[in-house]
């Protein structure tokens, strides 16, 4: 009869490598949380001087315009959750699907970060539009390649284009208020 190893507190030991459904491998972790991390920092630095800046607070929002605290938290939490869902997804899919979901990556964070400087940077409000819209399809294809790998990572991707096509209306909505001359 084996017996289940115990931690000094009495506890069974848990070894990662029994979990890997949970943690993904530092091969593709490490690429992954470098991509997103390059990703939102090239997005705040478009965003950083528009938002507080009185172009910004001059814009005519709409009513549903989340308050400002919320968007930092909801990428934040959106990134970590690329950075891990596709990490696990390069972990399980084989070898010749990989190159796939990395190209899929790579155009999804350029579009994001575009996104941020068509916006905030370029202050191109009605331009940023067809930009979100793109990045919201990028994202739900990404959902699908990293769905390939196992569905419960697509489920766990799936907030991500659904907070990229709020963030297409929203854009539409504050481009209809905000003709440009």
């Amino acid at each position: 009869m084996s017996r289940t190893p115990r931690t000094r507190h009495g506890r069974p030991s848990i070894d990662p490598a029994s979990r890997p459904h949970l943690i993904p491998s530092a091969r593709h972790l490490v690429p992954t949380a470098l991509a997103t991390a390059a990703c939102a920092t090239a997005g705040s630095l478009a965003t950083r001087e528009s938002v507080d800046s009185a172009w910004f607070e001059a814009l005519d929002k709409p009513g549903f315009y989340p308050p400002t605290w919320a968007f930092p938290a909801v990428w934040s939490a959106l990134f970590a959750d690329i950075a891990v869902t596709t990490a696990k997804a390069l972990d399980a899919l084989p070898r010749e699907e990989r190159a796939a979901l990395l190209r899929s990556l790579a155009l999804n964070l350029g579009l994001n970060a575009a996104w941020c400087w068509t916006f905030f940077g370029r202050r191109e409000v009605a331009l940023s539009v067809p930009v979100a819209a793109a990045l919201t399809i990028s994202s739900a294809r990404l959902v699908r390649r990293v769905g390939r790998a196992k569905a419960r990572y697509g489920v766990a991707l799936a907030p991500y284009p659904a907070w990229c096509a709020f963030a297409t209306v929203l854009s539409l909505a504050i481009s209809a208020r905000n003709p440009e001359d």
